[in-house]
């Protein structure tokens, strides 16, 4: 078990020299993508017939923008999607954008994804990048939330039941794929 750990974190050092050599050319591209990447996720979606929001692959690629972009870049790649879809580009779930009862998530992704490098940039043990994941998921959910309860003039209560409940399960989920990918992801580069 010793070993693993020692692996483990050897991986995400050499992972996050790496990432500090990076140019800011290369950050800006980087976090490009991953907006990119996120406005993709965000068309992957099941609309769940209790709640008005649906499920989508967003989280997971923010989880994994935190993690592998790190607090700056991976902040940036979300207020990239958050700008975008809000100037015009109709690249929210459902290919649509502006201001919707869901735009507190995507507000919340920009503070995960940095919330979660920040963790993940200091401590890179898997126990320590499990809590920052799920740090990340109760800021986008919380964030969602409480933009839902304004935008739909409802209690915060039912806002809780309806936009933050559902949602613990399948967000559970991505951050263990999220675990996966990024190791995958970082194993590969080392």
């Amino acid at each position: 078990m010793e070993r693993i750990i020692t692996g483990w974190d050897r991986t995400w050092k050499r992972y996050y020299e790496a990432l500090e050599s990076v140019t800011a050319i290369r950050r800006i591209a980087l976090a490009t993508g991953f907006a990119l990447l996120t406005a993709l996720s965000a068309q992957l979606y099941v609309r769940l017939p209790f709640t008005p929001v649906p499920v989508t692959g967003q989280v997971l690629v923010v989880l994994l923008a935190g993690i592998l972009l790190g607090r700056k870049t991976g902040a940036l790649s979300q207020l990239l999607y958050l700008s975008g879809g809000i100037a015009g580009v109709n690249w929210f779930y459902g290919a649509e954008a502006g201001f919707r009862h869901t735009t507190g998530y995507i507000i919340g992704f920009v503070f995960a994804a940095w919330l979660i490098g920040l963790l993940t940039e200091k401590n890179r043990t898997k126990t320590h990048t499990v809590f920052a994941m799920l740090c990340g998921i109760t800021v986008i959910l919380l964030c969602g939330t409480t933009w839902l309860a304004f935008f739909l003039r409802i209690p915060i209560g039912k806002a809780f039941v309806l936009g933050f409940l559902p949602f613990i399960p399948f967000d559970v989920v991505k951050a263990y794929c999220a675990g996966i990918i990024a190791q995958t992801i970082i194993r590969n580069r080392s």
